[in-house]
């Protein structure tokens, strides 16, 4: 793989991780998905930076899990259904967006919601 390339991987990396700290700060943004995008890209351009990620006590586990069986914590599972149904409940009641806005929100959100709905629920550590 060329350098440009593995620096703009590690660059994606960096700002997935913030996104993904931020998420686990911020009640609206989701934490996981980012930990294991900035994973993924780490896993390519820097395995130091990715041994760190997977090692780390709080940020590792999610991410090892997944790797391991796909699987998400059942915490994460509970915080993103949650989320999905709140936002499901605020596009409904708004009146600013179009129809076609409000369905092809809500039919993204559902199959989101099945698919992490239908994922193995990862056990305690």
């Amino acid at each position: 793989m060329s350098l440009a390339i593995r620096y703009l991987l590690a660059a994606l990396g960096i700002a997935t991780l913030c996104l993904g700290l931020a998420g686990l700060i911020l009640p609206v943004v989701p934490g996981t998905p980012f930990l294991l995008l900035s994973a993924a890209c780490f896993s390519r351009s820097s395995a130091r930076f990715e041994t760190w990620l997977v090692e780390h006590p709080k940020l590792g586990p999610p991410i090892s899990a997944w790797r391991q069986s796909r699987a998400i914590p059942k915490s994460a599972k509970r915080l993103a259904l949650a989320a999905m149904v709140v936002s499901s409940i605020v596009v409904l009641t708004s009146a600013a967006l179009p129809a076609i806005a409000k369905v092809a929100t809500l039919v993204v959100l559902a199959a989101s919601a099945a698919y992490v709905a239908t994922r193995p629920t990862a056990a305690r550590r």
